[in-house]
C-alpha cells in the first residue's frame, strides 16, 4: 500500500511503483470511482489494447432455468 498527499490543488502523484505495475503513461485517462467509502481508479485502455487478455477464462456458469 502507497501513501500520497494531495496538493493545495487537489492534485496526487501516482507512485513509481504502482504506474510500472499497471503500464500506465503520462496524459493516459483514468475513471475515478467512489466504492465502499474509498476513491478508486480504473485506468482507461484503447480497444486495441484488450485483444486477448480473457483468453484461457472458465465461461462455465450456473445459468438461472429461464434464461437457458
Amino acid at each position: 500500500m502507497e501513501t500520497v498527499k494531495i496538493s493545495p490543488k487537489f492534485q496526487i502523484v501516482i507512485p513509481k511503483k504502482l504506474r510500472d505495475a499497471l503500464k500506465l503513461s503520462p496524459g493516459q485517462k483514468v475513471q475515478m470511482v467512489i466504492y465502499d467509502n474509498r476513491i478508486e481508479m480504473i485506468p482507461l485502455r484503447k480497444i486495441s489494447e484488450m485483444k486477448g487478455f480473457l483468453k484461457g477464462i472458465d465461461t462455465t456458469v450456473e445459468r438461472e432455468p429461464d434464461r437457458i
